[in-house]
């Protein structure tokens, strides 16, 4: 095959494996993409704990566990760093003989001695005072006057006689009024929710008449054949009155004059 060179100054052979390392790497990408997913619950009871009710059984051998060297330096227990230092002191110390030794100065004993209340200063009373002399005070006759209650803005019982005023009595009028509203002679209670049916009543028998106007409406299901659109022959042979046929009229003003 000759070298056939073009505008980009690129053999034809070059272009050619170049097409063809380009296409087979589609085909493998293409090919990577038709595949089907992976099928993720294949095992859909994978837990990684399971909860037993009881321990297995042992094996028959005996099973002896041994702990990596990582597992083995987590386990240890953490070590105080070699440079610390212990600066704080314990909650608990001595005290010492020159401490146990000491006396207090005046104007320690003066600072310790408790505050005192200011000049003046007065307790507060109890709740309930004592009574003392009010017990055998003696109300003045001006403090009787004052406590007797007033007459005058409180009118006297009906069965007291006040200052020898005789008692009043109603009039008759009064008495007819306040007799109570007597029931029409026509009114009659509520009937009782449940009473026994008359004797008429349970001998009564009804007639064809009723007996055909009982009886319910025969009606068709649709899939037996009913026509719900059906006009019925006394509906076809009805004719409108003219009462009906003047509302059926459309209304003056919407009509249009040609």
């Amino acid at each position: 095959m000759r070298k056939v060179w073009i505008g980009l100054s690129v053999p034809l052979v070059e272009l050619d494996d170049t097409l063809s390392g380009v296409t087979s790497s589609m085909a493998t990408r293409i090919d990577r993409l038709a595949e089907p997913k992976p099928n993720l619950l294949r095992f859909p009871d994978r837990r990684s704990v399971y909860w037993l009710d009881k321990l297995p059984p042992q094996r028959s051998g005996p099973t002896n566990f041994e702990l990596s060297k990582r597992w083995s330096k987590l386990t240890e227990g953490k070590q105080i760093h070699s440079k610390f230092e212990q600066s704080r002191r314990s909650a608990e110390w001595c005290v010492s003989a020159a401490a146990l030794k000491a006396l207090p100065s005046d104007r320690v004993c003066s600072l310790a001695l408790p505050r005192l209340p200011a000049v003046g200063w007065q307790p507060d009373r109890p709740l309930l005072a004592k009574l003392s002399v009010a017990k055998m005070a003696v109300a003045s006759p001006r403090i009787c006057e004052l406590a007797q209650p007033k007459l005058g803005s409180l009118p006297p019982p009906l069965d007291h006689p006040g200052n020898g005023t005789p008692l009043t009595s109603a009039s008759s009028r009064i008495h007819l009024l306040a007799a109570p509203k007597n029931d029409h002679p026509q009114y009659l209670p509520d009937r009782p929710v449940s009473w026994p049916p008359s004797a008429t009543a349970c001998e009564a028998v009804a007639s064809e008449r009723l007996q055909e106007l009982s009886q319910p409406k025969p009606r068709r299901g649709l899939f037996e054949g009913y026509n719900p659109y059906t006009v019925s022959p006394a509906a076809r042979a009805a004719s409108a009155s003219p009462r009906t046929q003047e509302l059926s009229l459309p209304l003056a003003r919407k009509c249009r004059k040609t």
